[in-house]
């Protein structure tokens, strides 16, 4: 016979570490199920100044601290790609690439990646100036001057971050005005080696075939066109969902984004969403926590009901 969990949590972002935590403390049978890194995108996050607790810590470190706690509980943490998920009279399975999962209820917290501009010479130069990861990336270009494409929290955050290596950090950004928070934007205004250019489209990223050496630019305003001297460009335009296995599940808008109730109930009894994959207005830290608690005691419910 397979073994059975009560839930298999997909995804070890914040949100479904917390998940797991919570149902740990529950005493459920947990399999925590993640395809790359613990953190998910914390990793990619230089420095975080509005996690209740810390003044300021580094993604990568509150991420080994969320993880470090888990241990504590011997949660059973295993790394897969899921393909799909199917759903049976009394069980659900998760298959992987190479293995299937049976479980009582599942947690989808398989977050969000990265949006691409989709223009000519982006894909060819990913690896080679091209990044969406600034504190992955960011060393490799010591007294380099980079381009930041985007207007948010995430763009002028990493844009931040990256001169601490760069000698100059150009943030171009489509509208006339960040979309940032206000203490972000005036960190951001007081950094002398950050430039802003407004209302401009970044067209092409140009290069020598070994690396990036210029990016091709359009101001929307006047429709004139010109190149910008770089030797990195660093994208933080969005995020997409990372949904594509459940589609054949139809608990997805038409963007992608998992819909749920204030419960993270999708329409599927016993299948939960929380995090950046779910459709929602505020995708923080703080709140992938508050879901992935919210969601372990729905399931709890859920299998006393069930069950009895």
């Amino acid at each position: 016979m397979p073994e059975i969990y009560d839930v298999i949590i997909i995804g070890a972002g914040p949100a479904g570490m917390t998940t797991a935590l919570y149902a740990a403390r529950s005493n459920l049978k947990i399999l925590l199920l993640e395809q790359g890194t613990q953190g998910g995108q914390m990793n990619n996050t230089a420095e975080i100044e509005n996690y209740p607790g810390f003044a300021s810590i580094m993604g990568a470190e509150l991420s080994f601290k969320m993880y470090e706690s888990l241990t504590k509980f011997g949660i059973e943490i295993t790394y897969g790609v899921v393909q799909r998920i199917e759903v049976n009279e009394n069980n659900k399975a998760v298959i992987t690439e190479d293995k299937m999962y049976t479980t009582k209820t599942i947690v989808i917290a398989t977050g969000a990646v990265h949006k691409r501009l989709k223009i000519p010479g982006e894909a060819e130069y990913v690896g080679r100036g091209v990044s969406y990861c600034a504190i992955c990336d960011g060393a490799f270009f010591r007294d380099k001057e980079l381009i930041v494409v985007g207007g948010g929290d995430s763009a002028v955050e990493e844009a931040i971050f990256l001169t601490r290596f760069a000698s100059q950090v150009t943030i171009i950004h489509r509208r006339n005005s960040l979309r940032a928070q206000k203490i972000i934007q005036n960190h951001a205004f007081a950094n002398s080696k950050i430039k802003f250019l407004w209302n401009t489209l970044v067209e092409e990223v140009q290069g020598d075939e070994q690396s990036v050496t210029q990016v091709r630019v359009k101001n929307k305003q006047n429709n004139s066109s010109n190149t910008i001297p770089c030797n990195g460009v660093f994208i933080y335009i969005g995020l997409n969902p990372h949904s594509e296995p459940f589609f054949n599940l139809g608990i997805t808008d038409q963007n992608g984004w998992i819909k749920t109730d204030a419960h993270m109930k999708t329409n599927i009894p016993g299948i939960f969403a929380i995090g950046d994959v779910r459709k929602k207005t505020l995708c923080q830290i703080t709140t992938a926590v508050g879901e992935g608690a919210i969601a372990a005691q729905q399931i709890y419910l859920y299998l006393q009901k069930t069950e009895s």
